[in-house]
């Protein structure tokens, strides 16, 4: 049996029989969330649903997410943290890569990503001397927003999903998808309070095995794209072609500093959670650089931009293991998955209702994470204010969109990520108020 507080070193690895399952967990929690983007851009350019270029699309999230996981993981010179961080296809840009695709087509889409990756690598060199604009209160406020704009989607999903799920609208917070959900938070409670071991470990996996086997049992499993899918994923360079314009590269860039500071939170909150201690300049950096090369690299065979994915940062928090390696294979599994739409197409039969159940959980540890951060910062007036108007109009933004509706496009993206005026708040005002007792 395993303590999980042997895993606090990132180097150590769990016995295979237990890192090859909890591996497995990291690639169930962020599945649906990683292939989503690229099915909401591939309908806005227009590509019919189940279309083999959408399949494409969709097979290069995986593989590619595997790959800049490893970036992370194992690493390379200055490339990657060398932190259980994993890498997948981010939210953050879809709107704007959903607006070029509509309108300037997925070859100007996947040249600015790669563009601006190669830019968000730049931003690796200099992260770490700015990195004192980011103390516990502005890291704790980012990863916190995180945590409350993702709980919004682990909602969506154990309710029944989205349209772009083809789930049926009428079902949608039915009695039969809250039940599922809920079966995957009791059982995973369950497991990781009551049990010991790999059992309590492996708690998220085991409540999505329960749910998915309860999803089975009431009909809710269609295995129908499993027979359509082929066996091996034919990777293109450029499928679209090299189209630059100006004002997506400068679009896609503004998204990935909100990348890049994502990351950072990311980073931050992974160690905290994991082994209760800051992540290093050269951590940060090397998270900083392995997401712009992966973002770079997914755009040339047409995956869309990677970053690192909050939710796993809840289940390092969840199970307490470190282990970068239990990530590393991971990555491997998402590699496979996109080599074999075959795989792919039996995880992606799990409905979003048993997603839903693991990643409420999973989005809570976020924010849980953040406020463990944010406790490091005195909570004297000053910090409170700036901690108040932070998550006010951060928040407030994301769910009241219209109220920036006549900002240009790209701002008002931004203004309405929840975590971008949340980072932009907390910085400048933590510049700006003098600390008590120096006014």
């Amino acid at each position: 049996m395993t303590d999980s507080a042997t895993y606090r070193d990132p180097n150590v690895t769990p016995p295979l029989p237990e890192a090859i399952p909890l591996g497995f967990q990291h690639v169930l929690a962020m599945f649906a969330s990683n292939v989503t983007p690229s099915i909401i851009v591939a309908g806005a350019a227009g590509l019919a649903f189940g279309s083999g270029e959408q399949i494409y699309l969709i097979q290069m999230a995986m593989l590619f997410a595997g790959i800049a996981t490893l970036f992370q993981t194992i690493g390379f010179g200055p490339i990657g943290a060398r932190l259980p961080i994993m890498q997948g296809t981010s939210f953050a840009f879809v709107g704007v890569l959903a607006g070029i695709a509509a309108t300037q087509g997925l070859g100007v889409a996947l040249t600015s990503c790669i563009i601006g990756g190669a830019l968000h690598f730049a931003l690796g060199s200099v992260i770490g001397r700015i990195r004192w604009l980011f103390p516990p209160l502005v890291t704790g406020l980012v990863i916190l927003a995180i945590g409350l704009y993702l709980i919004p989607v682990a909602i969506k999903y154990a309710a029944g999903g989205a349209a772009t799920f083809q789930m049926e609208a009428e079902s949608f917070g039915s009695m039969q998808h809250w039940s599922v959900a809920l079966t995957v938070v009791v059982v995973a409670l369950g497991f990781k309070f009551f049990s010991k071991g790999i059992m309590s470990n492996a708690a998220i996996l085991i409540g999505l095995i329960a749910g998915y086997l309860l999803a089975m049992a009431l009909g809710m499993v269609n295995f129908g794209a499993v027979g359509k899918a082929s066996w091996i994923t034919s990777i293109q360079v450029m499928p679209y072609g090299f189209q630059f314009s100006l004002g997506a590269v400068i679009a896609v860039t503004l998204v990935s500093i909100v990348s890049a500071i994502e990351t950072v939170g990311d980073a931050s909150a992974t160690t905290k959670a994991g082994a209760n201690r800051e992540a290093t300049d050269e951590e940060i950096q090397g998270a900083t650089y392995a997401d712009g090369l992966g973002t770079a690299v997914a755009g040339v065979f047409g995956g869309l931009p990677n970053t690192s994915f909050s939710q796993n940062v809840g289940i390092v928090g969840m199970t307490g293991i470190m282990s970068r390696h239990v990530v590393t294979i991971a990555g491997l599994v998402l590699i496979v998955c996109g080599l074999l739409p075959k795989i792919g197409a039996v995880i992606a039969s799990m409905p979003l209702p048993v997603l839903g159940g693991g990643v409420i959980v999973m989005f809570g540890m976020v924010a849980a994470a953040g406020l463990n951060v944010l406790s490091e910062a005195e909570m004297n007036r000053r910090n409170m204010v700036i901690i108040a108007i932070s998550l006010a109009v951060g928040l407030g933004l994301n769910l009241v969109p219209s109220a920036v509706q006549y900002l240009p496009g790209v701002v008002k993206t931004l203004m309405t990520s929840a975590v971008a005026p949340t980072a932009l708040c907390a910085i400048v005002l933590n510049l700006a108020l003098p600390e008590e007792g120096e006014a």
